[in-house]
Formats: C-alpha cells, sequence, structure tokens
C-alpha cells in the first residue's frame, strides 16, 4: 500500500500556501514535524528556519501589495473572510493600539495573521524593521508548534501511524478540495489585483502637460480625502473639484476620446484616486491616470500651486469635459 512521508519539502510547502491564505492545516504538519523530530526522523533545527523562509516571502508579498495599493489591498484580502468590515476594523484597531510590535504576534491571532503584513506597508512601516519583526514573529510561530509535536510526540503516534497508513485516500481526499479551493481564490485575487492596477503620471510629466496646453483635465479630490492636510495649498494649477461620489453615480458625463484624466489627492498612497479611477473604467473612461503621491508629491517637486480650484465651465470650455457640479 502506499505511504505518505512527511518531508522537509512538504512542510515548507504547507507553511507556504498557509502564509498565502490557503486552507492548508500547516499548524498539523509542523506539530507533525516536531513530533518525528522526536523519534530522531526529522531535525526540529532545520524544521524551525525552513518554515520562516516561506513566512517571509508570503508576507513579503502581503507587505509589498500594502505597500503598493494601500488599504485596498487589505479590503481585497477581507472579502475572503465571513466578516470583512470586522476583520478590517479589528486590524487597524489592534495596529493602533499595539504598532509594529504586533508583528511579533500576529501569526497566533486568527483573523489577523494574513492582515497585518499589508496593514504594515499600507501604514509606512519601514522595510528593514518589517522584516525583522516579521521573523521573529515566524521563528516564535513555528517554533511553538514544533516544540508542541516534540513534546506531545507520544500522543501523537496514532494520528501519524494513521496518515501514514492511509496518506494516499487521505491526501487526494484533502488535497483535491484545496487545489479547486486555490484555483478559485487565485482567479478571484488575481482579477482583484488588476482593478488594483491603475496607471499612474509624475507630477513633473503632469507639470509639463499642463505647460504645453495638452488636452488634460486635472480632477481634484482633496475635499473629500480623509488625510487631507488642512493648511495645504488648495490645487494644482488648472485643477477643478468633483465629487467622487457623484462621480460613480452621474450619467452625464462626457470625456473626448484625445483627453486625458488626472486625478489627485493628498494621500502618497493615490487611495481615494485609486478608487475614483477604479470606479471612472468601470463607466467606459479609461484613459484615466493617478498623479503619483498626489497633492504632497506635487508640492516636494516645487511645482507651483493654486490658491483655488478652475470652475467647472472654464474646464469644459478648454477641453470639452463635461463632468456633475458639486
Amino acid at each position: 500500500m502506499s505511504h505518505l512521508e512527511l518531508t522537509y519539502t512538504g512542510v515548507l510547502l504547507a507553511v507556504l500556501a498557509n502564509q498565502l491564505c490557503l486552507p492548508v492545516p500547516s499548524v498539523v504538519v509542523l506539530m507533525a514535524a516536531g513530533a518525528l523530530s522526536a523519534h530522531g526522523r526529522m531535525s526540529a533545527l532545520i524544521l524551525v528556519p525552513l518554515s520562516v523562509l516561506p513566512c517571509l516571502g508570503a508576507d513579503g508579498l502581503w507587505f509589498w501589495f500594502g505597500r503598493r495599493w494601500g488599504l485596498q489591498a487589505l479590503r481585497v484580502l477581507c472579502r475572503f473572510t465571513s466578516d470583512p468590515r470586522g476583520h478590517a476594523e479589528n486590524a487597524h484597531r489592534k495596529f493602533r493600539r499595539f504598532g509594529m510590535p504586533l508583528l511579533c504576534v500576529a501569526k497566533f491571532l486568527p483573523g489577523l495573521d494574513g492582515l497585518i503584513p499589508p496593514l504594515a506597508g499600507a501604514e509606512g512601516v519601514p522595510l528593514a524593521a518589517f522584516l525583522v519583526l516579521d521573523a521573529v514573529g515566524s521563528i516564535l510561530w513555528s517554533a511553538a508548534y514544533v516544540a508542541l509535536g516534540y513534546v506531545f510526540s507520544n500522543q501523537l503516534d496514532l494520528a501519524i501511524k494513521w496518515v501514514n497508513h492511509f496518506g494516499t485516500a487521505l491526501g487526494i481526499v484533502i488535497g483535491l478540495p484545496i487545489v479547486l479551493y486555490a484555483g478559485w481564490r487565485g482567479v478571484v485575487l488575481a482579477g482583484m489585483i488588476r482593478k488594483l492596477r491603475v496607471r499612474r503620471i509624475s507630477p513633473v510629466v503632469l507639470y509639463k502637460k499642463l505647460k504645453s496646453n495638452s488636452k488634460v483635465a486635472v480632477l481634484d479630490l482633496l475635499e473629500f480625502d480623509e488625510e487631507t492636510d488642512p493648511h495645504a495649498p488648495a490645487a494644482v494649477p488648472g485643477a477643478f473639484r468633483v465629487d467622487p461620489a457623484r462621480l460613480r453615480e452621474s450619467p452625464q458625463i462626457f470625456v473626448p476620446e484625445d483627453v486625458q484624466i488626472v486625478l489627485y489627492c493628498s494621500s502618497e498612497r493615490d487611495i481615494v484616486s485609486a478608487r475614483v479611477a477604479i470606479a471612472l473604467q468601470r463607466i467606459g473612461i479609461d484613459n484615466v491616470w493617478v498623479l503619483e503621491g498626489g497633492l504632497r508629491a506635487w508640492r516636494e517637486k516645487g511645482l507651483p500651486v493654486s490658491q483655488s480650484p478652475e470652475a467647472p465651465e472654464a474646464v469644459a470650455e478648454r477641453v470639452g469635459v463635461r463632468l456633475p457640479a458639486l
């Protein structure tokens, strides 16, 4: 009869799959590996660092998503949970209370382990600090479950023998649903990530386009951005202010095909702008760009600012864009 032998590669893959938010019981695998190490069939000194590597790899990927797409990446992950709003609020609340040290224990907290890395990226945690604290948390997590398996190895013997005896059948029964689920989840996640991809334009390039009188309509979203600095200058020259909610709902939108729409807010991560860009793309307006770094980056480049937005009527006359007024 075929047997299923737990290997170092199997441990690594199980931990990696779990950290990528796939329904793989990596904790059980680590405990089984710890039990095997108690009998000399595996080494705990290899198991722990071997488990840390996939943790850092997967968490680094989620961290990059958070750094690249801000809190929108966190919302994507929350959609896979039973209570998206509750999980997101809990992650924010815990991160505000404990800060970066939360990374050291997040893997022991169900519902938070997959959300803290992208949240850390979105909140601007330095990469070096993230990797150090995440490594500490990964070592504690993997060592804890390997140690549990080691200590209770005698109690786990029966389960290990049963798994070895029915290994092939068990692998099919558990593995097939996991593969199907992982495939479906990957398709959904890829679709969501594609929606997060919006074209960006640097402040310098936008300034050159405005100076050359190119057909560009700049939309100011500052009034609707929660991160707006009240002392910031009012607008990029030539921009006009528009309510993003009305953009999503109004049928009275017309943008000529040769006109570029550029959105900006105050946030460095362009969260509000990216959300509006996606909404515009959904209603068929594809020539949409987001100003990299928002108004803050524009000011840091020393580019001129205006004390008040331009009137929508003036923009409509200049480039032919008709958008709903405030």
